[in-house]
């Protein structure tokens, strides 16, 4: 693919470039005619779209494409395929499965067809190993494997993936995809670049991320522990000591273990912590030890031209730009 200069424009539309794609220990790169702005009217698209609940809607799928619909969705080769991606969104409090309707393709011959709880992008994947609830080799469902089972996936946050090859002409498969409601959303990746938030996590021991692919500006209106009277109220030497806590990350990938800390905040306030963040992937995450129900609410809108060049030209919050 070639290298083009890095642009505001660019950068918000990064997430829907990436044509890389990875499965295992493959590495495939291909050439899309695809443009930016072709994909991310696709995705526009699917979100204004109203679908009566009696009408299911059809589409067929090219090699490079977005959905955040429920539908059948079907592709069928003209030529050989060897690095397409297909990547799925919802709701932040919803879930995606993806059900193989039927499958036309040569597996002996190395086509395959893998689903993956998540999303993969150069390399990085969402959620990181770090924060989702299955180890990574359960994450990942070819439909080419002998004996596998399973011929579907269910997602654990809000956005899921398939990826395949195929070799020859006429190859081809359908897929329905539906959305469930999740009653406790963990991780989420952003539909927009402004918005409103509250994540709440249960008495449970694990990590929650809410991913922006955006330089945001971004309000943090409340962070609260619950009422427990043994939670320290003064200040640690680190956050990390306390169990619970909340991070503001940024960088240019998706993978949250990856990404530089802006600042943590351990005590719990109400009131308005606001940080603007110049980074193509903004991401609040909090870390809880299971004693404690945690709440954190905040705000964030996408920064402009002028905004980005104050930032930039900050020697203090230019790290999103020199990484």
């Amino acid at each position: 693919m070639r290298v083009m200069e890095r642009t505001f424009r660019e950068q918000l539309f990064f997430l829907l470039l990436c044509l890389s794609v990875l499965k295992g220990d493959c590495r495939y790169t291909e050439n899309n005619d695809i443009s930016k702005d072709e994909l991310y009217s696709l995705l526009s698209s699917d979100l204004r779209r109203e679908i009566p609940e009696l009408l299911t809607y059809r589409r067929p799928l090219r090699c490079l494409d977005m959905v955040a619909v429920e539908g059948q969705f079907t592709f069928t080769a003209e030529t050989p395929q060897l690095s397409c991606a297909t990547f799925f969104m919802a709701e932040p409090n919803e879930l995606i499965s993806v059900e193989f309707d039927s499958v036309d393709i040569d597996c002996s011959g190395g086509d395959f067809i893998t689903t993956f709880d998540g999303w993969v992008m150069k390399g990085e994947k969402f959620p990181s190993s770090q924060d989702h609830p299955l180890p990574l080799y359960e994450r990942y469902v070819n439909y080419c494997d002998s004996g596998t089972a399973r011929k579907s996936l269910r997602s654990s946050q809000n956005v899921a993936m398939v990826f395949f090859r195929v070799h020859g002409a006429g190859s081809s498969f359908a897929m329905t995809v539906r959305k469930h409601v999740n009653p406790f959303p963990c991780n989420v990746m952003s539909q927009s670049p402004e918005g409103s938030y509250t994540m709440v996590t249960p008495q449970q021991h694990r990590n929650c991320s809410f991913s922006i692919i955006y330089p945001v500006a971004i309000d943090i209106s409340e962070f609260s522990l619950g009422h427990h009277s043994n939670f320290p109220t003064r200040s640690l030497p680190s956050c990390a000591e306390s169990g619970d806590y909340v991070q503001l990350l940024g960088g240019s990938g998706i993978d949250t273990s990856k990404l530089l800390p802006i600042t943590d905040l351990c005590i719990s306030f109400t009131g308005p912590t606001h940080m603007k963040i110049g980074c193509d992937n903004t991401v609040v995450r909090t870390v809880s030890s299971g004693r404690f129900v945690s709440r954190v609410s905040f705000s964030y809108r996408l920064l402009d031209s002028q905004e980005l060049q104050t930032i930039k030209l900050n020697n203090v919050e230019d790290f999103c730009f020199n990484n």
